[in-house]
Parts: C-alpha cells; structure tokens; sequence
C-alpha cells in the first residue's frame, strides 16, 4: 500500500509542532525520518498513522483518506510501533503478541485458526517462536523489540509506522531489528537518530528541522556535509561505500 500526505499541520495549544509537511511513500519502499531532537518526527508519525488529527492537510493511505476511516478498520491495515513498552502484568510473549489480533475480532468472537495463523506467523516472521511460553518480563530489550514487532505483524498490516524502534539497544540489536523490519517487505515509515542506521536500512530519507521537512531523498542525495552541518551541526566527511553504495558518515573529532 502506498501513503500520502499533504500539508500537515499540528500543534498543541500556540504552539505548532509540524508545519506543512508532504511526503509519499510507494507499496513496498521504507522511508527514514531523521532530525535533531524536537524536530517533530514522532508526531509526524502519529499524524501520518491516523492516532493524531491534524490541524490542517491529508494523509491517505492506498488512495483513501484516513480521516473518513475509523480506528478499528484503519488498524486492520496500519501498524504503529512505538519507541518502547513495559507492564508488571505477568504476560507470557504469546499473550503480548496476541493483542494484535484485537482489530479483527469482535467483543464476543472466539478465538479462531486465523487469529492462531497470524499470532504463529508473526512470532516466526521475528524469529520468536520458541519464546511464546516465556515471560514477557525476563526478556532482553532486543527481544521485546521483536516482540513489539510480532505484535504488530499480528495485525497482518499492510503498512508500518515505527518510532525509533532501536532506542536504547545495542549495536548488535539495531542491527538485527532494521534489517528484520527492511525484509518484511511492508510499506514502511521510520523515526531514527542514527544517520548510518538510516543510510543502511533505508530507500528515502526525509530530514526534519523545526517541525518542517528540509530535504527529503536518497540517502545518497540527502546526506551531504553540507545539510549536517546546517541541521546537526556537525562536521562529517561523507564516503560512499562499495559493497553497497549506500554512504558511510564520519563525524569530526
């Protein structure tokens, strides 16, 4: 499925937090929002995934306006992971990823071989299947992460949003988590703060600055020393990598 939004706009009280921002992503691309703290990513995202309206402009997602949409149709095709979750309610990684066949079910549904199809699916698709039993709080924070994940795919989307899915994890993890998320071969939009992460990961990256968007490109158009400086404030030589072709950041001493 593909999204499109036109001139968003938002903001708490005076204060306007995204300014006329648009952006279209294809079926299958994945597109990274990059930009310094209070750039106004994460509320892009919640704008785009239907869980904030806007003051002013669209999003429609695969040709249809989201605002004509209600939440639990829009979550049978929409995915929102979020920067992190926690509970001390004593749940095993079954029970969490199940939650994510809530859209699909009404109140006085049983438990059909579909909800178990999917909740099965997504636990494989995260490599997760022999930790169903396990609790949730014994855990690592990458396989929570994971897990995060599964639970959306549960949703069987055809489309994910995720907010710094890799915030507080490991080199190792991050990884592992964006190169999961690349090959699910979903149509994707993702907050990041590292900018190799998104060169590696992404199709497109979009910058944010002050709650508009000031480039928008392949990594290899937008990550410039130039624009690093003028938004990051760094200084970086930039090299492009061969085995890829996807460029390399260094940052100055």
């Amino acid at each position: 499925m593909s999204v499109l939004a036109r001139d968003l706009s938002w903001g708490v009280g005076q204060k306007t937090i995204v300014t006329g921002i648009s952006l279209s992503v294809k079926e299958g691309e994945t597109l990274g929002l990059i930009g310094p703290n209070g750039s106004g990513k994460s509320s892009l995202l919640r704008l785009i995934a239907g869980l904030r309206r806007p003051r002013s402009g669209t999003v429609e997602i695969n040709g249809r306006d989201i605002s004509g949409v209600s939440r639990r149709s829009l979550a049978r095709e929409v995915a929102f992971v979020q920067q992190s979750a926690s509970t001390e309610t004593s749940v095993s990684v079954r029970d969490v990823v199940k939650l994510g066949r809530t859209p699909h079910r009404s109140a006085l549904a049983g438990w059909s071989r579909e909800d178990e199809d999917a909740v099965r699916g997504a636990l494989e698709r995260v490599d997760m299947a022999g930790h169903s039993s396990q609790a949730w709080q014994t855990l690592s924070g990458g396989e929570r992460q994971r897990v995060h994940i599964a639970r959306a795919l549960a949703q069987t989307p055809n489309v994910m949003f995720l907010d710094e899915p890799t915030n507080h994890l490991d080199i190792h993890h991050q990884i592992e988590i964006l190169r999961m998320v690349r090959d699910l071969d979903l149509t994707s939009i993702v907050a990041l703060h590292d900018l190799n992460l998104a060169a590696m990961f992404c199709d497109r990256i979009m910058v944010m600055q002050g709650g508009t968007a000031v480039a928008c490109g392949t990594p290899e158009e937008v990550l410039t020393a130039p624009l690093l400086r003028r938004v990051f404030r760094v200084d970086a030589e930039i090299s492009c990598e061969a085995s890829c072709g996807r460029p390399h950041i260094r940052f100055a001493l």
